[in-house]
C-alpha cells in the first residue's frame, strides 16, 4: 500500500472514532415532539388548502416537508372538549368533558380521568413545556416544568385566568396602556385600545357608551384593529415563548406545545396584519344566503339576533381580520420552524400542526363554531417527520384529531395505551386499508334540542340527535355536489324518500363507531327515524 492510501485509511479510521459517538447519541436520543395548535382555524384558511386570497408559506412548507391531511375534523367543535379528546385519545363521551364549563378546576366527577399524551411521554423521560392556551382540566397540567407558570397576581397560566395573566404581566412592562381617542374602545382582553370597524357592536359608540350598555361585550363582538405593537401581541408572545424552550432544550427529549390563542375572537389583529387583506376585496360565503328553512340549526349561534354576519358588506370586515389573524400566525410558525433547523433538531422531531376547531366566518350568517358545519367542523392537519413520513404526502381518508393521542406515541417508539383513536402511520403509509373510510363528531352541550352526531363517508354527512323523540330535523349533504350545505336532502325535501338508503348506510357505520366506543346511545340512534 503506498502512503497516499495510508494516509487516507488513517484518517477514516481517525474520523470513525471521533464522529462515531457523536452519531450514536444522535441515534439513541428520544425522538422530540413541537406541537403547534391554532384556535378556531378553519379547514381552509390556508394557502395550501386552495384559498386563493390567504397566503401561509410557513404552514404550506410544513405540508410540502410531510404530510397534509385533507379530511380531519374536530372531535367537538367547542374548545374545551376538543382540546381534552386531543390530549387523551377518547371521544367527549368517554372523557367527559362534554361542556368547556368543566376546564380547569372546576368540580365535576368523573371528568378526564384518563392520562394525557405529555404525562405519559413525561414516564418516558420527556421534558413537557405547555405554551398558550390550555382550556382542560387544571389537574393535568403538573406535568408541565414551564419556566413561569404563575403570574405576578399569583394566578396559574393553567387556571380559569389561562395564560393570557402572564401575557399581561408582559403587556404591562412592555406595552404600558393609555387613554382612548376618538373613534377608540378597550379590547376586554388585553384591556389595550382598538380602533373598531362596521361589525363591532359597539361601532361609533364611546367608552361612556359601553360602559352604561346593558349588553357587556364579549370577545366575538370585538372587530376592529389592536393598537399596539406587533413585536408585543399574544401570537408573538406565545411563539417567542416556544422558540427560548426550544433553544433550552435541544439537549433534552422534549414534548413543546404552542398553543396560539388566534385567530379566535377577539378579531383584532395589529398592523401590519390589519392592513394585508382590505375588507372590499374579501370574498363573501356563497351561504350566507342560505334561508335555512330546511336547516336544524337556523336559530344556532345566536344567528337570528347577530344578523349583522349575515350582511355581505359587513362580514368583509371579519374576513379581512381573521386573515390578518392567520398571517400573523403563519410568520411565526415560520420563526418556530427556523429555530428547529437552525439547532439542528428537524430529523428528529415530530411536528404536528393543528388546529382545535373551525370558524364559520359568516357562513349561514354565522359567527363562531358549535355546528357541524364544514366552516365549524372540518380543520387543518398536517404530520411532518423527515424519514418516517413522507414528503408531500396527501392523505385524503377521514380522520379525527382523537388519532393524534395514539399517533404521537406511535412515532416516539412509546408503547400503546388504551385510546378511542388509532395511529395514523398506517392510514399515511397505505397499510391500513380500513382506517379513514368515515369519521364521526359529537356534540351535547344541550342534550338532544340540536344536532348530536355528524358522520362523514363517501362524500356525504348525516347530522342526527341521539334520541328517538327529538324534534330537531335530520340532515344529510353530499358534499361533492352541495360543498356549501345549502339543500339538506331529508328534513323536510319532498324527495327525502330516494336518499333513505345513502342515510341508513351512514346510520350503520355511525352505529359501529359508537359500539365501538360503548357510547351509552346506541338505541337512540338506533330507533331515530330518519324520514
Amino acid at each position: 500500500m503506498n502512503s497516499k492510501n495510508q494516509l487516507w485509511k488513517a484518517l477514516l479510521i481517525s474520523s470513525f472514532f471521533i464522529f462515531s459517538p457523536i452519531l450514536l447519541a444522535q441515534g439513541n436520543k428520544k425522538p422530540n415532539l413541537l406541537f403547534i395548535m391554532t384556535d378556531q382555524q378553519r379547514f381552509d384558511a390556508m394557502s395550501g388548502a386552495g384559498n386563493k386570497v390567504l397566503k401561509t408559506p410557513n404552514m404550506d412548507r410544513l405540508a410540502k416537508q410531510g404530510a397534509k391531511f385533507k379530511n380531519a375534523y374536530t372531535p367537538c367543535a367547542v374548545c374545551g372538549p376538543a382540546r381534552s379528546s386531543i390530549l387523551t385519545g377518547t371521544t367527549v363521551e368517554n372523557n367527559g368533558m362534554k361542556v368547556n364549563e368543566y376546564a380547569y378546576s372546576f368540580k365535576k366527577e368523573g371528568v378526564m380521568t384518563m392520562p394525557t399524551f405529555d404525562e405519559i411521554l413525561a414516564k418516558k423521560g420527556y421534558h413537557s413545556e405547555y405554551f398558550g392556551k390550555w382550556h382542560t382540566r387544571t389537574s393535568h397540567a403538573d406535568v408541565y416544568k414551564n419556566p413561569q407558570k404563575t403570574a405576578l397576581n399569583g394566578g396559574s397560566v393553567f387556571g380559569p385566568e389561562g395564560a393570557l395573566i402572564i401575557y399581561e404581566d408582559f403587556l404591562n412592562a412592555q406595552s404600558p396602556n393609555r387613554d382612548l381617542k376618538v373613534g377608540e374602545l378597550y379590547d376586554t382582553y388585553t384591556k389595550r385600545p382598538y380602533k373598531t370597524n362596521p361589525l363591532d357592536k359597539f361601532y361609533g359608540k364611546t367608552d361612556a357608551d359601553v360602559k352604561q350598555s346593558k349588553r357587556k361585550p364579549i370577545q366575538p363582538d370585538l372587530h376592529g384593529e389592536l393598537l399596539i405593537d406587533k413585536e408585543y401581541t399574544m401570537t408573538a408572545f406565545q411563539a417567542k415563548q416556544t422558540i427560548d424552550a426550544l433553544e433550552r432544550l435541544k439537549d433534552s427529549a422534549f414534548s413543546i406545545t404552542c398553543s396560539f390563542h388566534f385567530p379566535h375572537a377577539p378579531m383584532l389583529p395589529t398592523k401590519p396584519y390589519s392592513t394585508m387583506y382590505p375588507a372590499k376585496d374579501m370574498v363573501v360565503p356563497i351561504s350566507i344566503s342560505d334561508d335555512m328553512q330546511n336547516s336544524p340549526y337556523t336559530k344556532a349561534n345566536g344567528r337570528l339576533e347577530h344578523t349583522e354576519y349575515a350582511d355581505p358588506e359587513k362580514i368583509k370586515y371579519m374576513i379581512s381580520s381573521y386573515y390578518g389573524l392567520v398571517k400573523e400566525i403563519d410568520d411565526w410558525v415560520g420563526k418556530i420552524l427556523d429555530k428547529v433547523d437552525e439547532l439542528g433538531l428537524a430529523d428528529n422531531t415530530l411536528v404536528i400542526f393543528t388546529s382545535d376547531h373551525g370558524e364559520m366566518l359568516g357562513a349561514h350568517g354565522m359567527r363562531e363554531k358549535n355546528v357541524f358545519y364544514e366552516e365549524s367542523a372540518h380543520i387543518p392537519l398536517i404530520l411532518r417527520f423527515p424519514g418516517q413520513i413522507k414528503s408531500k404526502k396527501i392523505v385524503k381518508g377521514y380522520t379525527s384529531t382523537v388519532d393524534l393521542f395514539p399517533t404521537i406515541l406511535d412515532y416516539l417508539n412509546v408503547e400503546e395505551h388504551k385510546s378511542d383513536g388509532k395511529s395514523l402511520r398506517g392510514l399515511m403509509e397505505g397499510t391500513d386499508k380500513n382506517h379513514g373510510k368515515y369519521v364521526v363528531q359529537e356534540w351535547d352541550y344541550r342534550g338532544d334540542t340540536e344536532p348530536n352526531y355528524m358522520i362523514v363517508k363517501d362524500g356525504y354527512k348525516l347530522m342526527i340527535p341521539y334520541t328517538e323523540t327529538s324534534k330537531v330535523i335530520n340532515a344529510m349533504y353530499n358534499l361533492k355536489k352541495d360543498p356549501n350545505e345549502m339543500n339538506n336532502l331529508l328534513g323536510g325535501n319532498p324527495d327525502k324518500q330516494k336518499y333513505l338508503e345513502k342515510a341508513e348506510d351512514l346510520r350503520k357505520s355511525l352505529i359501529e363507531w359508537l359500539t365501538k366506543n360503548k357510547s351509552s346511545h346506541i338505541e337512540g340512534v338506533q330507533k331515530r327515524k330518519l324520514i
